[in-house]
């Protein structure tokens, strides 16, 4: 696989503004992108950290993905994403190895991203996300 980078460790909370206050005001990063993915049920706010980015999620709603992990996990990591070349073409090689993927095709993700998720129990406990830039 054509790992590129790190592209984002996201990160799961319950309310935004203090964590906008940490990232932007005491750590002085760039927010870069806030933003509502509807189909995830999420808010996503973007601080640019080098060449990755840190990436908070609010649930909009009590039946979210992120509501769910927030509830079982509480606050913090949520997952960590790759940016890739040929997102499609690595989905289907890692489905071809028997990897259990919660995305077998690219969806809409925020930033303007295709965005798939790979099973945390196929990753040692860690939700591994695998993003491309199509801007």
């Amino acid at each position: 696989m054509a790992i590129e980078k790190i592209a984002h460790i996201g990160v799961a909370v319950r309310d935004l503004e203090p964590q906008v206050h940490l990232y932007r005001d005491l750590l002085g990063l760039e927010l870069i992108n806030d933003e509502v993915v509807e189909d995830q049920k999420v808010r996503v706010v973007m601080f640019k950290i080098g060449e990755s980015t840190i990436e908070l999620l609010c649930p909009t709603s009590d039946d979210s993905p992120v509501a769910r992990f927030l509830e079982r996990s509480g606050e913090g990591i949520h997952h960590v994403a790759y940016e890739v070349h040929d997102l499609t073409a690595q989905l289907r090689r890692l489905d071809a190895q028997g990897v259990e993927l919660i995305d077998k095709s690219p969806r809409k993700g925020a930033h303007g991203q295709h965005i798939a998720f790979v099973h945390p129990r196929a990753t040692f406990g860690v939700l591994t996300e695998l993003c491309e830039s199509v801007l």
